[in-house]
């Protein structure tokens, strides 16, 4: 039977240093020997008497096994034993100190993970601004902004997979599970490509509306249902003619190659108009009818504390909010 091969070295094993006795004390004064090249200075450095000094260099190269540094005239000279210790023992204290500023960024927020989930037209003019804002004063913090409607983004939140969001409350949830906060109604325009035939009338009402065809959520979304319920409400027919999808960009693609209508929240249809958007080839409808879907909501898990940077972005949105809402007074 074949014996086993042994080989002419063995490996340290796990924690060999630290089970022999090697501490934090024996790192620092290393560096100060490097440093100073003198014990006197040394042990100033580490705030102990020249002979506790001497007696803890003695006990680190016990405990590593070869000579570390050498006494002369001049003060103490490391050995190329010493040298490699003491470069490695400054990564050391220096990964401390870094793990000390990361721990102490991660409770005050300024580093972490953080998944903001929101419908559409708040990701815009409330998400985004936070985000750029948070890119330059937290750079350590990552975001990640989950934009889906409000039935799902509570899923997410349940689920742990974002932090909190911006929406509405739907569904089968238990009210008690969320905090909400609210912000208010949001605003619906109708948007088109620029020339479209609408736009040479004085004045549009969503009776004149209804004559195009229309680009819509498929039926018992919540954007559509507000939209044909504001409609009846109003005595006006629902458009005959729609195209039902989820998607917004085959929305935008179609509505600037025809002439159909579509109902976007307010926020992503200002957005469309301005140049850093789509160039102005979309507008929105100046319609005389004011258009608004039912009230949304910052919402938090209720039994789920935010961690510190979630605890940060989420405090920025609401600075947001706060802004918005002292514009639209003063406006």
């Amino acid at each position: 039977m074949d014996e086993p091969v042994q080989t002419g070295t063995t490996s340290p094993r796990r924690d060999e240093l630290i089970r022999k006795g090697f501490k934090i004390a024996h790192l620092r004064l290393i560096c100060a020997l490097r440093e100073t090249g003198q014990m006197s200075a040394a042990a100033a450095q580490l705030a102990i008497s020249q002979p506790a000094a001497s007696r803890l260099a003695a006990d680190l190269e016990r405990i590593v096994g070869v000579p570390l540094h050498l006494r002369h005239a001049r003060g103490v000279e490391l050995t190329p034993y010493g040298e490699r210790l003491a470069a490695r023992a400054e990564m050391m204290l220096q990964g401390l100190d870094d793990t000390a500023r990361e721990l102490s960024e991660l409770e005050r927020g300024n580093q972490g993970t953080v998944a903001i989930g929101s419908v559409t037209g708040p990701a815009i003019d409330l998400v985004l601004p936070v985000v750029r804002h948070a890119r330059v004063t937290r750079p350590l913090i990552s975001v990640t902004l989950v934009v889906d409607t409000s039935d799902r983004l509570a899923e997410d939140l349940m689920a742990a997979r974002v932090d909190f969001y911006i929406g509405r409350l739907l569904g089968d949830f238990d009210p008690k599970s969320f905090s909400l906060t609210e912000i208010g109604p949001e605003p619906v325009s109708l948007i088109v490509r620029t020339g479209h035939p609408l736009l040479r009338q004085p004045i549009i009402t969503l009776r004149d509306c209804v004559a195009y065809d229309w680009v819509q959520q498929a039926r018992g979304g919540l954007l559509r249902r507000s939209m044909e319920s504001q409609l009846l409400a109003r005595g006006i027919p629902l458009p005959e003619k729609v195209l039902s999808t989820s998607s917004l960009l085959l929305t935008l693609a179609y509505i600037s190659q025809t002439n159909a209508i579509a109902p976007v929240a307010s926020a992503a249809a200002d957005f469309y108009r301005r140049e850093e958007g789509l160039g102005g080839r979309i507008v929105a409808l100046p319609v005389d009818d004011r258009i608004e879907v039912e009230p949304y909501a910052l919402i938090t898990h209720a039994g789920r504390p935010l961690s510190p940077a979630s605890q940060v972005l989420f405090d920025m949105v609401r600075g947001q909010i706060e802004a918005q809402r002292e514009r639209a007074r003063d406006g």
